[in-house]
């Protein structure tokens, strides 16, 4: 049997039909060689026979019989009968029958014969080939080789809805956009002049009269040709694939946007993704407008509605004349725009078609519009655990198709996936708004006034580590003109890193105000740091055996009278030290272990600075210790203060340009220091003995200085005070006392002696003949306080100089 896929030829033709001719009475009078072929009967046997005598079964007689009076009847006649073959079997056969006539008294029959089993698929073949014109959902097109439409079937012309008789001669893509007919017309021409044929071509095939609305079609294509080879045309198989492409793109960007929506815990820039993935894939312009509340990273109010912010806006190539609609602007509509109505009830706005005049129709709306000529709108809301965080508008201007019921259902399942990013991304930035807030009540927030240092600082927390770091500063007033600087780093991040971090600044404020030595200072705040985590593993916070509380620090005491810096490390970086000739070194400091290791001992180290010395103080982030090379970002360092500028600012923030990215990794401290000494007309000290006249003589000596200094208001009662002072040396400690004076910002008055005794105040009894002495002394200072060093102790007292004349 002859395969469909080359074609079946007509059986009945006469170059491959058995033919034969039979006179009114059915005698055989002609007989052709295929007729012989088939059945084995020679012409010399047959013709001059009757038919029903050669060709015919006895048993299928009659059937011969009434095929031939329906023949007489109708002139002609088509059907199956069986013939008989020389060797005596039977052979069906296809048999056409028509009358012949040569005057109106003779008549003959002419027979056309072909086996049964060639008719039928010869007529399956013509089945097939009218269903494909006639029934077959897969659109037909046939062109020319002048590339011109020969036929289309009736999937066409229900696809177009144009008549299939009026395409017959239609040059090739004529009904078609010319965008699109351009491609159809390079596919056929191709596929023709190579011969190759196309499978599963995806087509858009947008028509002229109806361009609004969008058609895709897959399309195959294959080249027609006669036996000889000759080009007949291309044919093409085109399946409408319309709704399957939508859902396709649909489920695609889906897809793109799980990748591109939520990339960062950022309100807008979650809006700006949102807004760049609709565009141009859904719409030609998208707006995202955010309630104010939820850029701030505040709740929204449980009432819909209020004031909006443009954070993201997306167009398609340049915008046509019309008002901006800049992002991060606010936008205000109108009661009756689409927005005002989707942020009012949460509910979608879907309007396929948008009237000519719509702008001034509702006036607000036009003002934020992104392109006057848009024809379609669709305003979904941005709801996130049943708040409305906002609204989405996409609008069509470009795209001739109008927005449909689909495209809304996907406008609401992109506006709700990225309403969970956004609605995450505020209470990230609500608590870090919270953690930031914290922090920056636990750090200094001024530099006290003191006339030790010149002080600048800088804290910059990373941008990249999740949670707030555990790093700080300090500049601290001690007695005597002398100031404390304090850096340190918690170990961690979190809420729980910057409340450990207010704990630790909190207790070295305490233990400075003790005037402990720094390397005393450091083994408190290491015994602190145990307590800490003994009560965290108590609670449960922490397994045992875990450090969880752990931190650095460097506690560096300047004294201004002597020129003097005592510095002690707990496994914290050393400082740097930039002489005023501008040599910079490390300064040479023994480690230290980290706070929270116990049981080890801190050293402290004294050195001699000259008046002008900048001492740098930093955490690990400024020299990058945990990413890149220390020694890099020492040498770093080291240039930056190589040459200071003259403002300290200008300084610091040229050693942050240096080593700091715009993104840092990790939290920074830096704090740098500028040396000062308190001239010498401004101290004054005097070593006095352990003899009752000391008290009359310290009088006299102070009184001498005040009035030198132009303070002979502050006379009386610092003559007091010293008497009191040095009466208490006299009576409770052993070898010579100091006696000291100090004019800077205050009036320090101080006794040292070498008891390490500490005085005592208390109220005297009305019988007591003693014990008012520093009671008196706390009433006429403003501060007053005890310091211990290794050779005894120093009682000293602050008087204020405010409206003081230098």
């Amino acid at each position: 049997m002859t395969e469909f896929s080359e074609g079946q030829d007509d059986p009945f033709t006469p170059h491959l039909a058995a033919l034969a001719v039979l006179d009114d009475r059915g005698v055989v009078v002609g007989w052709n060689r295929r007729a012989q072929e088939l059945l084995g009967h020679p012409d010399t046997a047959v013709i001059g026979r009757p038919a029903s005598e050669v060709l015919v079964d006895p048993r299928d007689l009659t059937a011969a019989k009434e095929a031939a009076a329906s023949c007489r009847r109708a002139g002609g006649w088509f059907g199956v009968l069986k013939a008989r073959h020389r060797d005596g079997r039977l052979v069906e056969m296809g048999v056409r029958a028509h009358v012949l006539s040569r005057d109106e008294r003779i008549r003959e029959w002419f027979l056309v014969g072909a086996l049964a089993v060639d008719v039928l698929e010869w007529q399956r073949d013509l089945a097939v080939l009218d269903g494909l014109y006639r029934r077959c959902p897969i659109g037909l097109v046939v062109h020319g080789p002048d590339l011109r439409l020969l036929r289309v079937n009736r999937a066409i012309e229900r696809f177009t809805g144009v008549p299939a008789a009026d395409f017959r001669g239609l040059p090739t893509g004529q009904m078609l956009l010319p965008d699109d007919a351009r491609k159809a017309v390079d596919r056929v021409r191709r596929v023709m002049e190579t011969g190759r044929p196309l499978v599963y071509s995806e087509q858009f095939a947008r028509l002229e009269q109806d361009p609004a609305r969008e058609r895709v079609a897959l399309v195959s294509s294959f080249r027609m040709e006669d036996p000889s080879g000759r080009v007949l045309g291309v044919t093409e198989m085109i399946e409408d694939i319309t709704e399957r492409h939508r859902a396709q793109s649909r489920l695609a960007l889906l897809d793109q946007a799980g990748s591109r929506i939520g990339t960062t815990l950022d309100v807008a820039e979650t809006a700006r993704e949102l807004a760049e993935v609709m565009v141009p894939h859904l719409a030609d312009h998208a707006s995202v407008d955010l309630l104010q509340p939820v850029t701030r990273g505040e709740e929204p109010a449980q009432a819909l509605g209020g004031a909006v912010v443009r954070v993201g806006a997306r167009s398609v190539g340049a915008q046509q004349a019309g008002p901006p609609h800049p992002a991060g602007e606010p936008v205000e509509f109108g009661p009756d725009t689409p927005q005002a109505r989707c942020l009012a009830d949460g509910r979608p706005v879907l309007e396929p078609v948008l009237p000519p005049d719509w702008f001034s129709m509702e006036g607000r709306q036009g003002a934020h519009a992104p392109d006057l000529s848009a024809h379609s709108l669709i305003v979904v809301p941005v709801a996130a655990r049943g708040l409305v965080l906002g609204v989405m508008s996409l609008w069509r201007s470009r795209r001739p198709d109008p927005f449909q019921a689909d495209d809304l259902t996907l406008a609401q399942e992109l506006a709700s996936r990225a309403a969970v990013a956004i609605d995450n991304a505020r209470r990230f930035t609500q608590q870090q708004q919270t953690a930031f807030t914290l922090q920056s009540s636990l750090l200094p927030r001024a530099v006290p006034d003191q006339s030790a240092v010149e002080v600048a600082m800088r804290y910059l927390p990373a941008s990249a580590a999740p949670g707030l770091g555990g790093d700080w500063f300090d500049v601290i007033p001690l007695s005597g003109a002398r100031v404390a600087l304090v850096v340190g780093d918690v170990v961690g991040r979190g809420l729980h890193a910057a409340a450990t971090m207010g704990r630790l600044r909190t207790a070295v404020h305490t233990l400075a105000s003790l005037d402990l030595e720094p390397d005393e200072v450091l083994s408190r705040l290491d015994d602190l740091v145990d307590l800490l985590a003994a009560e965290q593993e108590a609670a449960g916070e922490r397994p045992v055996g875990e450090q969880v509380v752990g931190a650095t620090c460097l506690y560096a005491v300047y004294d201004p009278v002597s020129g003097r810096c005592s510095v002690a490390r707990a496994g914290h970086p050393p400082p740097v030290v930039t002489a005023p000739d501008g040599q910079v070194a490390l300064l040479d400091l023994p480690a230290g272990p980290p706070l929270g290791l116990g049981g080890l001992p801190f050293e402290a180290r004294e050195v001699e600075l000259a008046e002008g010395s900048l001492l740098c103080l930093y955490t690990n982030g400024l020299i990058g210790e945990r990413h890149i090379d220390a020694d890099l970002g020492l040498s770093k360092l080291y240039a930056a203060l190589t040459r200071p500028a003259t403002a300290l600012e200008r300084t610091c923030q040229a050693v942050v340009d240096s080593l700091v990215s715009a993104r840092p990794t990790d939290d920074v401290a830096l704090l740098i220091a500028r040396t000062r000494v308190l001239p010498p007309a401004g101290v004054a000290s005097w070593n006095l003995p352990l003899e009752p006249a000391s008290a009359a003589r310290a009088r006299e000596l102070t009184s001498a200085k005040l009035s030198e200094w132009g303070l002979e208001h502050l006379a009386f009662t610092t003559e007091l005070i010293a008497s009191e002072l040095v009466t208490n040396a006299y009576r409770y400690a052993s070898g010579p006392a100091t006696l000291r004076l100090i004019r800077e910002r205050s009036l320090v008055c101080e006794v040292s002696d070498t008891s390490h005794t500490s005085p005592h105040l208390r109220r005297a009894r009305t019988t007591d003949e003693g014990g008012r002495g520093l009671f008196l002394v706390a009433q006429m200072t403003e501060r007053w306080g005890t310091r211990y060093t290794r050779e005894g102790k120093t009682v000293w007292t602050e008087q204020s100089l405010a409206g003081t004349l230098a």
